[in-house]
C-alpha cells in the first residue's frame, strides 16, 4: 500500500448524495478476477450522462473526488475501492460515508475525509477551477483562497495510511516481537516444532 501524506491536485466536483457501490462499480464488472481495469467501469452510469464531471478534461487523472452525503452506501463490495484506485483516486471528501465503504477505502489506501456540508459546498465551488490540497499529517484541507478545513481521523488509520501499512505491513511491523516469541516457544516447547516438522515431512 502506498504512503499517504499530502494529496494535491484537481478534485472532481461530483457532489451527489447517496452514491452507492453499484454506481461506483456496476455489478456486471465484478466478474473479473483482477483489480486492474476496473477503473474503466467506475461511475459508468454517471459517465453516460452528457456534461458529467468525469468527462471534463481538466479533471483527467484527478486524485480527489468530492461527493455528497452517505457516499459508498449499498453493498459491501470492495471492488468499489479497487475501481476508484484504478482510475487514480486516492482521496474522497464528503459529509458522511457508509461504514463499510469507509473501511474498504482505508484498507486499500484511500483517504476518506468527512467535512460539514457547508465546507464541502465551498470545496465543490473552488474545485471547478482550482486545485485543492489535503494534508493528512496536519489533518487539514486547504484551497488557494486561504480556506482551511480541519478534519478528524482515527489515529490508527492515520498511522497506517501515513506509513503505507496494510494488514501484512502491520504484521511485519511486529516482526521482531514475533521472532522473539517463536524463539522462546521453541526453547520452552521444542516438541511443538518437532511435531510440525514431522507433519511437513509426511505431507
Amino acid at each position: 500500500m502506498k504512503q499517504v501524506s499530502t494529496i494535491h491536485g484537481r478534485a472532481i466536483p461530483l457532489g451527489l448524495k447517496n452514491v452507492d457501490t453499484d454506481v461506483i462499480i456496476p455489478a456486471h464488472w465484478l466478474k473479473t478476477v483482477s483489480r486492474e481495469g476496473l477503473g474503466r467501469g467506475a461511475f459508468e452510469t454517471i459517465r453516460q450522462a452528457p456534461g458529467n464531471p468525469f468527462d471534463v478534461e481538466d479533471f483527467a487523472n484527478a486524485p480527489i473526488l468530492i461527493a455528497g452525503d452517505n457516499f459508498g452506501c449499498g453493498s459491501s463490495r470492495e471492488h468499489a475501492a479497487w475501481a476508484m484506485l484504478d482510475m487514480g483516486l486516492t482521496a474522497v471528501i464528503a459529509p458522511s460515508f457508509s461504514d463499510i465503504f469507509s473501511g474498504n477505502a482505508f484498507k486499500n489506501g484511500i483517504l476518506a475525509v468527512e467535512l460539514p456540508q457547508d465546507q464541502v459546498d465551498r470545496l465543490l465551488e473552488v474545485a471547478k477551477d482550482h486545485a485543492i490540497t489535503i494534508d493528512l499529517e496536519n489533518q487539514v484541507v486547504t484551497t488557494p483562497f486561504q480556506d482551511r478545513f480541519a478534519f478528524d481521523i482515527d489515529p490508527f488509520r492515520k498511522h497506517c495510511l501515513t506509513n503505507g501499512l496494510d494488514e501484512i505491513g502491520l504484521t511485519l511491523e511486529r516482526d521482531a516481537v514475533i521472532e522473539e516469541h517463536e524463539t522462546e516457544r521453541a526453547a520452552g516447547l521444542p516438541w511443538l516444532d518437532a511435531s510440525r516438522k514431522n507433519r511437513r515431512e509426511h505431507a
